[in-house]
């Protein structure tokens, strides 16, 4: 009985994976423009004027979810989600292979989502005083989002070096 069950153990470690490298960078994004959206809603209500400027701050937090996502689809691809011949049955060792690198981007996708909010909405604040200054505020918060690339990176790298087949 356990051999029939093995090949789903890896298997569902590697859509368990993808589930974290989404769920957790989505989660963070959605925190992190959140924050911003908030800081953006007061500037707003003083000087409408300010929204395109604004708006390009809140987005930035947004591309870590688009990187765990994108490492989310990497895995399913890999593993035979799509293309109609069904999921692969992999093993537990590569299913933790995969497991593990959909980890960096999860993590540090979550956190520097949360952290890159925190620096633009300190950026919003840039805005509403000097709306001029609005390329510093941007470059403070886009040095939050080296981390987010390296982790991208990692994730990304780790996962090529699998071989699901």
């Amino acid at each position: 009985m356990e051999a029939f069950f093995t090949p789903f153990i890896g298997t569902g470690l590697a859509l368990l994976g993808a589930a974290i490298a989404a769920g957790l960078a989505g989660i963070g994004s959605a925190k992190g423009v959140g924050i911003v959206g908030e800081a953006a809603a007061g500037v707003i209500t003083e000087d409408p004027n300010k929204f395109g400027q604004t708006l390009l701050l809140q987005a930035l937090p947004g591309t870590q979810g688009l990187y765990g996502l994108l490492i989310a689809f990497l895995v399913l691809q890999k593993i035979g989600f799509f293309g109609g011949q069904g999921i692969l049955a992999i093993s537990p060792e590569v299913g933790g292979y995969i497991f593990a690198s959909c980890l960096p981007i999860a993590i540090v996708g979550l956190w520097s989502a949360i952290a890159q909010g925190r620096a633009a909405a300190a950026g919003v604040s840039i805005v509403a005083k000097r709306p001029e200054e609005v390329s510093k505020a941007m470059i403070y918060a886009a040095m939050v989002e080296t981390y987010a690339v390296l982790a991208l990176l990692i994730s990304f790298l780790m996962l090529n070096g699998v071989n699901a087949a």
